[in-house]
């Protein structure tokens, strides 16, 4: 209880912040900064493109803490890490082929390479490689899910600009109807009932999980449709 108490008392940023999420606490026991947080904001300051970083979010703060000091918790809800990635040689012309990669770790079982369906983009390649991730996690019943990803297009979609374009009917801010609609509709209701979390990974920058996936996007793209 004194390690704890002294932690708490030399970093600052683990005092309960002002508009946190209520009960729920962050732990982070590898990144930028190990402790507690009091909101998911707090702690992907800490983990977000921070290689192998390990977090998970507790309705306790003594079980976050037992987590941040290496012990086991029976109440722990982690999240599955998986890696997404979608490419696209040629891309905007004819004879464009993409393909989308779902990395879940080496050797994974869950490992995906596949071929787009449909319109060959890159845009699409991304967002169909993450709605693949999320049908596996569902299949293995996993319910917490922390969505790695060099596409800021597929994030930004799907958390700030698919609950504008369906308020105003699918339309953009301009009035133009939304090119990716149906890829989008197809990602936000996979996501229904999951918890996500959204993180952004520099592309080609060496982190493994990413390089897996784009491997696995590429072979993806050399199949035949």
């Amino acid at each position: 209880m004194l390690r704890r108490l002294l932690v708490f008392l030399v970093h600052p940023c683990f005092l309960p912040s002002s508009g946190g999420n209520g009960n729920m606490f962050y732990a982070v026991r590898n990144g930028r900064r190990t402790g507690v947080y009091h909101s998911w904001e707090e702690c992907k300051e800490q983990v977000n493109k921070y290689q192998n970083a390990s977090f998970k979010k507790f309705s306790t703060e003594e079980d976050a803490w037992d987590f941040v000091n290496g012990e086991s918790s029976q109440s722990a809800s982690d999240y599955a890490v998986v890696y997404t990635d979608g490419c696209c040689s040629s891309n905007g012309r004819h004879k464009a082929r993409a393909g989308t990669g779902v990395y879940w770790g080496p050797a994974h079982p869950l490992n995906s390479s596949e071929r787009l369906p449909g319109r060959q983009t890159n845009q699409r390649a991304e967002i169909h490689a993450a709605c693949k991730a999320i049908e596996q996690a569902k299949s293995q019943d996993i319910k917490k899910l922390a969505i790695y990803t060099d596409s800021k297009f597929t994030i930004n979609g799907i958390t700030n600009w698919v609950p504008n374009w369906q308020r105003n009917g699918w339309r953009t801010s301009t009035g133009k109807e939304v090119i990716n609609k149906e890829d989008f509709e197809r990602l936000a209701k996979l996501s229904e009932g999951m918890d996500i979390q959204w993180m952004h990974v520099p592309g080609h920058s060496g982190f493994q999980g990413n390089e897996a996936a784009d491997h696995l996007a590429r072979k993806g793209a050399g199949k035949a449709l």
